[in-house]
Order: structure tokens, then C-alpha cells, then sequence
């Protein structure tokens, strides 16, 4: 293994927020000119390559802040990953990316990602037939058209124009932090019939947070519908795996290490010893300006096993079965989101991928995506293959159905954690111990955005206490 050295930090620049500013020149520094240490030592670990990881490092970089990044696997992205399968692109799991979210939009660049958009609303299916429900601002003819289908009354569809409305007229902090409920409860309180929560709401939101029965909290509903009305849902082109590879690379090579898995963390809470790690391999890695534990909830939970602080009565988490067929055609061949809305059978959602972005298969191809919710344990990839298979001949036709090759079956025990009442979105403290730091989706909201501003929020505290020490 390389001995790391830590590099001299260099001043901050100018154009850092006034909270960040005030802490230029106070971090310690090490001489490059001192002797090697004995032991192995870096300035801050990072532990877990994931969006909140990423985002720690990205943030360290930009403050010539010294840092490792620790991966057990061998590719950066966490649960946000995609896979090359026979010149086809699966996604692990059904993930999109909304363009509005706030913390994204400062740490990307779309650009480069080369996002494809899926169409604004969805296509419903209900009574054996397909049915339009469209964004009004974005597709008022396709909306005015689908006024009178089955899915909602007219009053539910004004209802839902008022509740735009409102969402768009607070700021992300007030949604964040305002009373919550569950989201069904929302809803009903709202005056929505159970027409559109059935045939509308559960598929759509319930395939957002992998949860049919609409009891993660009316917070994060709101917060996503207001992402939703200012922004589009989209695919990279490259996969969604493009959002992790391009905050990965952006950071210095040597300053990254995958198949570097972490077994063990130790810190004091005095602070009299830098907290330090232990890899697989029995290598012991010191971090002199502090460690950040960016892996998912319940491998954190292991790793800070007796210092975790949970709250009373565990939730269980989000899971999902997302599978993948190769087909020859796209019978809608547009790039909508097709949710069930009938009651019945296993389908939640699933979109022709190929519609949206091309690129997600070979020339001639259609890629095929269709997410369950649960984990579905019990039963067999083979038979879930053809349950799903069934049911969707009911819906296309068994011509169309009946030629379509599975790919591959994904099983995501931990899609999403849980995120029903009580909840903090806002308010945790990164700190858990003297230069221990936490991230990750589940301390936040659970969204793509959550993770980042996490990352973020893990850096800013460990400057702050950094600057209080050295005062």
C-alpha cells in the first residue's frame, strides 16, 4: 500500500461564502518537509463513495482540504449505479433524476450529463385501456383532453393546480420543517377522492418512495412535487450512473480507493487521538483532521454500533424489484412514466427506457423497465419473470408481450429509507463524536439532492470544529 502524505492546504478562495471564509488559514497543516509518520495518515477519510461521499470529497477538494476516499466496491455511485449488459444500460433499481433540485443544480453540470427528458404527466392504466394525465402548464391541449377520463374528478385536477400553487409559493426550508403527516393523510384531507389516490397517487408517489400505502411523510411530498413543477424528470444518457462518475471525476486520482472496504471505526471522545479506520485487509488508516462516515443507514448502524443514535421503534426500509427485458418495439414509443392505476396485480410502474434515452440499448432495441414494490423474497427470480410477463401481456398483448428476453432481475433491499412521521429533515447535527462525522441520504430527505446536501453540510461542520480547536 502507498504511504499518504498530507499535502499543505493551500489558502481558500476568495469567493467562498461568508461561513466558509472565516475559517480560511486555521486548519492545521502538516509540513511536507516533517518525517513520515509511522503510522499510515491522511488529513480527512471519507468512508463510502455513494452521492453523500462524493459530495464530502467534492467539497473538501474545492477547500484544499487533504482527504481519502474509501469505497468497498470497485466504482463510485453507492445504490445510484448502472450496469452494461450485452450493450444495454441498467439502472440499479428505478431511479430518476429531477433537473430543479436546489443542491444538484450547484454541484453538476448537466450539461455534460446530457440529460433526456421524460414527457410531463404520465400514461395511467385503469379498465383495460391507457390513460393521459399531463402537466397543464407544460401540455395544456394533452391536460384539457383528459379532463373528463377516470382518473379524478375535475375537482380533484383543480385541487391538484391549487397544491402547485402552494408548494411553489413557499421556500424548501418552510416544507422542510412545516407540520407533517402522512401523505395519504394529506391527500384526503386535501379533498382528493379516492379515485385519483388510488389510480394516480399511490403508483406514481408510491413508486417515488417505493412505498404503496402513502405513509412516508407529507414533507417530502411536497418537497418533490415543488421539484417536480420546476423542473423535468430525465435519464442521463449514459445511465444514471453518470451523476456519481462525474463528481468522482472530478477529484484527484490518488485521492480515491475502491475495494478498500472498512470494517471498523475508532474514536475517543475526548479528542485526545485522531480517530482512525481499519480496512478488510487488516490496514489501519489515521485521519488527523477527522473521519466522515458517508455509507448507507444500516451499514453506518454497524460501523457505529453502541454510538449511533437511533430514534425509538425501527421502520422498516423501502425495498423494490426492478426488472429488465429486451424487446424488439415500444408499443407507446413516447417517453412517458406508465403507472398501474387498476388495483390489481404486482406492476407498479415501468417505462420503455429506450423511449426517453435511445442510448439505454443497441441499435434496434427497446429497453424494457418495471419496478415492484417490496422485495418479494419468497418467490423466484423465474417465477416473479413470469407474473410480471403475464401481467403486462394483459396489458400490451401477448404478441407483443410474449417476444419480449429478460435481461436481468434487481432486488434492492435497501432502496430508500424510511422517511414516514416523525422525521428531521433539516436538523441533524453531522457531529457524532470528537472528528466523527455522519452523511447520507436517511440524515436529510431521501432524495438525490438529501445525499448531496448532507455531503455538504459533513464538511462544513468538520471546518467549523477544526477552526474551534485551533482557536
Amino acid at each position: 500500500m502507498n504511504l499518504i502524505f498530507t499535502p499543505p492546504i493551500s489558502p481558500f478562495p476568495k469567493t467562498l461564502p461568508l461561513s466558509i471564509k472565516s475559517l480560511a488559514g486555521k486548519l492545521p497543516v502538516r509540513s511536507p518537509s516533517s518525517n513520515p509518520p509511522r503510522e499510515k495518515l491522511t488529513g480527512v477519510i471519507v468512508i463510502g463513495a455513494g452521492l453523500a461521499g462524493l459530495a464530502a470529497s467534492t467539497h473538501l477538494h474545492a477547500h484544499n482540504i487533504p482527504f481519502l476516499l474509501l469505497e468497498a466496491s470497485d466504482s463510485p455511485g453507492g445504490r445510484v449505479r448502472t450496469d452494461s449488459v450485452n450493450g444495454f444500460l441498467l439502472d440499479r433499481g428505478f431511479q430518476i433524476f429531477i433537473t430543479s433540485y436546489p443542491e444538484a443544480k450547484k454541484i453538476l453540470n448537466y450539461e455534460t450529463l446530457d440529460l433526456q427528458k421524460f414527457y410531463s404527466g404520465a400514461l395511467i392504466y385503469y379498465g383495460g385501456k391507457f390513460h393521459t394525465v399531463s402537466d397543464p402548464f407544460r401540455h395544456f391541449l394533452d391536460s384539457v383532453k383528459s379532463l373528463s377520463n377516470p382518473i379524478g374528478s375535475i375537482l380533484d385536477k383543480i385541487l391538484i393546480g391549487l397544491m402547485r400553487f402552494r408548494v411553489l409559493s413557499r421556500s424548501d426550508e418552510e416544507i422542510l420543517t412545516d407540520y407533517e403527516i402522512p401523505i395519504i393523510d394529506r391527500l384526503k384531507n386535501t379533498g382528493f377522492s379516492d379515485s385519483i389516490v388510488d389510480r394516480f397517487f399511490r403508483p406514481f408517489f408510491g413508486g417515488i418512495f417505493f412505498d404503496r400505502e402513502l405513509k412516508t411523510t407529507s414533507r417530502l411530498f411536497e418537497f418533490i412535487l415543488k421539484c417536480l413543477a420546476l423542473g423535468d424528470n430525465t435519464l442521463p444518457a449514459n445511465g444514471i450512473r453518470a451523476i456519481p462518475d462525474q463528481l468522482a471525476g472530478k477529484l484527484p486520482p490518488d485521492s480515491v480507493r475502491f475495494n478498500s472496504k472498512v470494517i471498523s471505526l475508532d474514536f475517543h471522545e475526548s479528542g485526545s487521538d485522531p480517530p482512525s479506520v481499519r480496512l478488510k485487509t487488516g490496514e489501519i488508516l489515521k485521519a488527523e483532521l477527522g473521519v466522515i462516515v458517508a455509507v448507507e443507514e444500516p451499514e453506518a448502524e454497524k460501523l457505529l454500533t453502541g454510538r449511533f443514535v437511533k430514534k425509538p421503534g425501527k421502520k422498516p426500509v423501502r425495498s423494490t424489484v426492478c426488472l429488465y427485458f429486451s424487446a424488439d418495439r415500444s408499443p407507446v414509443r413516447e417517453p412517458v412514466l406508465i403507472l398501474n392505476g387498476s388495483g390489481q396485480g404486482i406492476v407498479n410502474n415501468m417505462f420503455f427506457a429506450t423511449d426517453v434515452a435511445p442510448s439505454y440499448a443497441p441499435d434496434g432495441k427497446t429497453l424494457v423497465s418495471v419496478s415492484v414494490i417490496g422485495i418479494w423474497d419468497s418467490v423466484s427470480d423465474e417465477e416473479l419473470t413470469g407474473v410480471v410477463i403475464s401481467e403486462l401481456s394483459g396489458w400490451f398483448g401477448e404478441s407483443v408481450v410474449g417476444s419480449w428476453r429478460h435481461l436481468r432481475t434487481y432486488r434492492i433491499g435497501f432502496a430508500q429509507p424510511n422517511q414516514s412521521p416523525p422525521t428531521d429533515l433539516t436538523g441533524k447535527s453531522a457531529r457524532i463524536g470528537s472528528g466523527v462525522y455522519i452523511c447520507g441520504d436517511y440524515r436529510v430527505s431521501a432524495t438525490f439532492d438529501g445525499a448531496l446536501v448532507s455531503g455538504r453540510k459533513a464538511v462544513e461542520a468538520l471546518m467549523k470544529d477544526r477552526v474551534l480547536s485551533s482557536k
